[in-house]
């Protein structure tokens, strides 16, 4: 099962406020046709496996996964 501790995810909560503003690094979707790599959005929440939940200007609501995507601040 997948483990990600209470620590690492109050930091992410820190780095990554509701009503922050993200870009895009990385994404490992195949399927996702929308975001790339540059795409800005604004974050709604980080729940508690890590994910970071985005409204993503281009309209969607795809999160950043833990471990498997990135983002960075651009506020």
């Amino acid at each position: 099962m997948f483990g990600i501790s209470r620590d690492t995810i109050e930091a992410l909560r820190k780095q990554y406020p509701e009503g922050c503003r993200v870009e895009l690094v990385s994404m490992n979707d195949p399927y996702n046709a929308l975001l790339l790599p540059g795409c800005k959005g604004t974050v709604t929440g980080v729940d508690d496996i890590g994910t970071i939940h985005v409204n993503w200007d281009c309209g969607s609501s795809l999160g950043v996964c833990y471990g498997e995507d990135s983002c960075r601040r651009c506020d």
